[in-house]
């Protein structure tokens, strides 16, 4: 059976999105519980400074709560060096850095320009080498951005060919608004897949406006094999007021079951903890396909 490879972000860009901020316990217990699933990659924590993202304070309790565990990497966020070092400090096995394709973004992001932004990258990617630590990219705004609307596909192109040559061993590719469509998205990833090879890109889409699925499809048919999603929809974006954000893990496993592509994932379990999460945050899933599963559940039982 083909596969595809899903990469967990709901402990990080899923929780730094959500108003309320969980414990520890908790966040690492969500972690395990989504490892029992049957996912295996999975993004756990952020090192950057807790004043800004207060939902990823205690990254580096996280990670070393966690520990190591055989055909299982836990991932976290980087903004720099100082960030990578405690990455290193704590145990973490890989870690993502994190530019733009919109200027303006960038520099309301992150404060800096993205040439500026990639240079700042050069030393965690030599550091982290040095460490034996693997460094994934991120590309944020690949399909608009909230300050100047449509991004041109050239300077996508761009930023993702630096962060390949830097050293990234994989390119996610972010639709931080969710206002792509599949038409887009496909060209996007070809012209992508003309300066890095389709096998180090990655698809990582969001559900704003009910494209996310069909986005994904899209991404599939023209190569891509690896996408990010996150647990019960976990997260929103601060630029679209009412989003939901990342598009949820049980909806892709749902998807690519039907297409007979191994995820390695558990749907009933990975259910379970979505809604052992969604109870923490005091929230409703947003996974159209656990409600629809607890809901067949229900009657079936009744």
């Amino acid at each position: 059976m083909d596969a595809v490879r899903l990469v967990e972000v709901g402990a990080r860009d899923g929780l730094q999105n959500e108003p309320r901020s969980l414990a520890v316990d908790t966040r690492v217990e969500l972690v395990e519980r989504l490892v029992r699933a049957g996912l295996r990659t999975l993004e756990v924590g952020a090192f950057v400074s807790p004043r800004w993202v207060p939902q990823m304070a205690g990254s580096d309790d996280v990670v070393r709560r966690l520990g190591r565990r055989p055909g299982v990497t836990y991932t976290a966020l980087v903004p720099n060096l100082a960030g990578l070092e405690r990455a290193l400090a704590s145990g973490c096995q890989e870690v993502a850095v994190f530019a733009a394709a919109s200027e303006a973004f960038s520099q309301r992001n992150i404060n800096c320009s993205i040439a500026e932004s990639l240079e700042r990258f050069l030393p965690v990617l030599a550091t982290a080498r040095e460490a034996g630590v693997k460094v994934r990219g991120y590309v944020s705004c690949v399909l608009g951005c909230p300050f100047t609307g449509d991004v041109p596909v050239a300077d996508v192109v761009r930023v993702t060919r630096a962060l390949h040559d830097m050293g990234c061993y994989e390119v996610s590719l972010g639709d931080t608004l969710g206002r792509g469509t599949p038409a887009r998205t496909r060209a996007l990833v070809e012209a992508c897949a003309h300066e890095v090879p389709v096998a180090a890109l990655a698809g990582h889409f969001h559900d704003t406006y009910g494209m996310a699925v069909a986005n994904v499809q899209a991404a599939l048919d023209a190569g891509v094999r690896v996408f990010d999603s996150s647990v019960s929809g976990l997260g929103g974006c601060p630029y679209s007021p009412g989003a939901t954000g990342n598009v949820a893990t049980e909806e892709l496993v749902y998807l690519f079951d039907g297409l007979g592509l191994a995820t390695g994932v558990d749907l009933p379990s990975l259910i379970e903890a979505g809604a052992f999460v969604d109870e923490a945050l005091q929230r409703s899933t947003g996974s159209r396909v656990a409600r629809a599963m607890i809901a067949r559940a229900g009657l079936e039982a009744a």
